[in-house]
């Protein structure tokens, strides 16, 4: 099965901590692979509301790289993870088209109205802004890089 080929974890030796991971960019590796991710440290000792929005983070961005930049052709996606102290610090990076404009999507709130009438809501750049901090992308050669961090508390 395509999903668990491609899907590997691996726990990284620089920085100490980090968690690595490759998907291949189609729905149901995402899914597999955020479902292995979670199992594992440092998502497991993470509190049930930080893991909340890390899994809507990651979800709304791996969808978004499924759908948007590798709409013509297929590829891989890697996902660093290193928790330190109270912040998630997250790295992705990708080889599918660049973002429209070389730039990340402001992300404003859909007109609640206006949003049953786009296909997925148009909530998903707005709920990643805001459920992150120090948002950033940057387009070297033919990768695309993100990187963020979430705070998380309260790890149990």
């Amino acid at each position: 099965m395509l999903a668990e080929r491609d899907t590997g974890i691996s726990h990284s030796l620089e920085p100490a901590g980090t968690v690595r991971v490759v998907l291949a960019s189609d729905h149901e590796s995402v899914r597999s692979g955020l479902h292995h991710l979670f199992a594992s440290e440092p998502m497991t000792s993470l509190s049930e509301e930080s893991r909340g929005a890390v899994e809507i983070v990651l979800a709304e961005i791996l969808n978004n790289v499924v759908e948007h930049a590798y709409a013509e052709f297929p590829g891989k996606i890697e996902i660093c993870v290193t928790l330190r102290e109270t912040y998630l610090f997250i790295r992705m990076v990708d080889t599918g088209l660049p973002m429209p404009d070389g730039e990340l999507p402001i992300g404003r709130m859909s007109d609640p109205k206006l949003a049953r009438d786009l296909p997925e809501g148009g909530f998903g750049w707005f709920l990643i802004r805001n459920l992150s901090q120090d948002l950033t992308y940057d387009r070297d050669g033919d990768q695309n890089i993100l990187g963020f961090c979430i705070s998380v508390d309260d790890r149990h």
